[in-house]
């Protein structure tokens, strides 16, 4: 196996169809293989090379997917949601000791702000409409100095992210060529995907959900990925007809966004049939894994996937094996088990899921408390703890039953929150729902839940908990219900569970 992504992506048909976006000319992957010389180029010119750390501040799009791959094939890629304001652009920038920043010709927002202030060499990408997607030049305000022209090898770090940091600083999580490679592999072979498929991309390409699974898996298959400006419900549908996709990838409620669509759209879903879709990033509710598949007639391919992991660990199959709702599948990759919770060993019952793979991250980044704490050896293995409480059933399928973190403790009986959250999902008035943990004076919490109704259906707080009393025992019925226009979400679509009670104004300034 080729050890880095570029290298892998060179070897593909010249002429095949490689990058492609609204109202452009798809750009081949013989264009791609040049337009990665002409990056290699751009960067030696302005100091940047092997292990030189580049921020990547740009709008998602076609320039966004091209530059992560070119870059790279060069030197160490650290993409940054462009939402930021100055004081996160500063500590994020700092933080990851960047060398040189990538900014859109003519942006002088918060990003420049914090890269001037920091002295980073600054490089712009400008492109035309004209050009294919994804085609764009680079030139350097200022130059970063000497640069290291040799090409990175297979344990260079190739990409660095930080974790959500919900509830605490941000850990520096640094991925290398040889764990990106093997992670693209390992999608690649679990969706079986080949030079005749193309994804349509809507997750934000900041985000390791984005950049390997409909960007790397892709492009090292030899397959096609579209690349939206972002996730729009009102336009999916319209992306569908011109992209032509074979398969997307997305957050359960980005999909839950477009099912909502899906009926005055039937045309277009019936114009272009996908072979499946894929779902990522937080649990999925059976009920919508279930409408979906009935929606667009293709099998959900829910998967389990983290930063630290390069994406991708366990994945529901393709068929003719099946899809569970509910289960994160089968291991699609690395090593997973169960270990004990808090001793180093594994277990064949519920426990923390563990992973070991060429996918893993060696470590976090200057933090040896927290890689103590999250990697342990046993069985002639190295685990990282996932954080993620689950267990398997008797065929490998994998189903948790939530973060650890996030397991609320009502009174001494542990409530899943994901199992709430599966079972109120099937009330027919109820689009979305997170259960949550509220602080309770004598049991120390108590469950709660949020809930986002169906547009034209309703229903009130006292008819939600008697639909969960009847199916949950009473421990786990949430005693506070709020019903919302809309759920907070995080920067890539998540619906935030840690501090919901503090968001919604559910606990009072002690």
């Amino acid at each position: 196996m080729n050890q880095t992504l570029v290298a892998r992506i060179t070897v593909h048909d010249e002429d095949a169809p490689a990058i492609g976006s609204p109202s452009r000319a798809w750009l081949s992957f013989g264009s791609l293989k040049r337009q990665s010389q002409r990056v290699a180029d751009a960067l030696h010119a302005a100091g940047v090379g092997r292990n030189d750390r580049v921020a990547i501040v740009l709008p998602n799009g076609p320039e966004m997917a091209v530059t992560f791959v070119t870059v790279a094939g060069v030197a160490t890629t650290c993409p940054l949601n462009p939402a930021y304001k100055k004081d996160e652009f500063s500590f994020y920038l700092e933080d990851l000791k960047a060398k040189a920043i990538i900014l859109a010709d003519g942006e002088t927002g918060p990003a420049y702000a914090a890269a001037k202030d920091l002295g980073l060499a600054v490089i712009r990408l400008s492109h035309k409409t004209s050009d294919p997607a994804g085609l764009f030049s680079l030139s350097a305000e200022t130059s970063a100095g000497d640069a290291d022209r040799e090409p990175p090898r297979r344990d260079d770090v190739a990409l660095i992210l930080h974790t959500s940091g919900t509830t605490s600083r941000p850990k520096i999580v640094p991925l290398l060529q040889s764990n990106i490679a093997a992670s693209a592999q390992n999608i690649m072979e679990s969706l079986a995907l080949s030079p005749g498929d193309r994804c349509l991309n809507v997750m934000p390409l900041f985000h390791i959900h984005g950049l390997m699974a409909a960007v790397s898996a892709s492009l090292a298959a030899g397959a096609s990925v579209w690349c939206a400006p972002g996730f729009d419900a009102l336009k999916f549908y319209s992306w569908m007809e011109e992209a032509r996709p074979t398969w997307y990838t997305a957050v359960p409620t980005m999909h839950q966004a477009i099912l909502a669509r899906a009926e005055r759209n039937a045309e277009s879903i019936a114009n272009v049939p996908l072979r499946f879709l894929r779902s990522s990033s937080a649990s999925l509710p059976g009920p919508v894994m279930k409408s979906l598949s009935e929606t667009f007639n293709a099998p959900v391919i829910e998967a389990y996937g983290m930063t630290e992991a390069a994406h991708q660990m366990t994945a529901n199959p393709l068929p003719p094996k099946a899809q569970k709702p509910g289960s994160v599948g089968i291991a699609a990759g690395p090593l997973v088990r169960v270990a004990h919770e808090t001793e180093n060993r594994l277990v064949e019952d519920l426990g923390e899921v563990v992973i070991s793979g060429l996918n893993v991250t060696p470590g976090y980044e200057g933090n040896t408390e927290a890689n103590t704490a999250s990697f342990f050896k046993a069985q002639g293995f190295r685990w990282f703890r996932t954080g993620d409480q689950g267990a398997f059933d008797s065929e490998g399928y994998l189903t948790l039953t939530g973060r650890l973190k996030e397991i609320i403790n009502r009174g001494g009986e542990k409530v899943s929150p994901l199992e709430v959250d599966g079972v109120m999902s099937e009330h027919p008035a109820i689009a979305q729902v997170v259960a949550f943990a509220l602080p309770h004076p004598k049991l120390g919490e108590e469950v709660a839940a949020a809930v986002v109704l169906r547009e034209g259906q309703t229903a009130t707080e006292a008819e939600i908990r008697a639909f969960a009393g009847e199916r949950l025992a009473d421990f786990k019925v949430p005693r506070k219900v709020m019903i919302l226009s809309e759920i907070p979400k995080g920067a890539t679509g998540k619906l935030q569970r840690i501090g919901l009670a503090e968001k919604l104004g559910l606990v009072k300034d002690r």
